[in-house]
């Protein structure tokens, strides 16, 4: 039941910076927009201390310690990976489009509108 509380004070926390950002126009935008950084802050601080949030910073830990550990493809296999995917898609494109204007020949011939 606590932690239930702890999230709806963390909800109203974000929800309170936005809304001052929106209620409050005559501000400098830098200052209401440091009211929304503040109240998403002050909202994950207080998520932090509920037992949903732990296990969801853990688990957010835990993905980047895994995405550290992937490979990334080099500049040269980027290029060469999306070149192949244009090449296929502008195929796939012509493709379509053939079998679209037959279809559209077929149908017009077996409703009589062919020339």
């Amino acid at each position: 039941m606590l932690d239930k509380i702890k999230l709806l004070i963390a909800a109203l926390l974000v929800v309170a910076g936005i809304a001052g950002f929106y209620l409050l126009p005559d501000l400098p935008t830098l200052v209401r927009v440091l009211m929304v950084f503040g109240g998403l802050v002050a909202g994950a601080v207080v998520t932090y201390f509920t037992e949903p949030g732990k296990a969801f910073f853990a688990f957010a830990g835990e993905s980047r310690d895994e995405a550290r550990k992937v490979v990334w493809p080099t500049r040269k296999e980027t290029i060469q990976t999306t070149g192949v995917v244009l090449v296929f898609v502008f195929v796939m494109a012509v493709f379509l489009w053939v079998v679209d204007s037959s279809l559209l020949w077929v149908v017009g011939l077996a409703l009589g509108q062919g020339n």
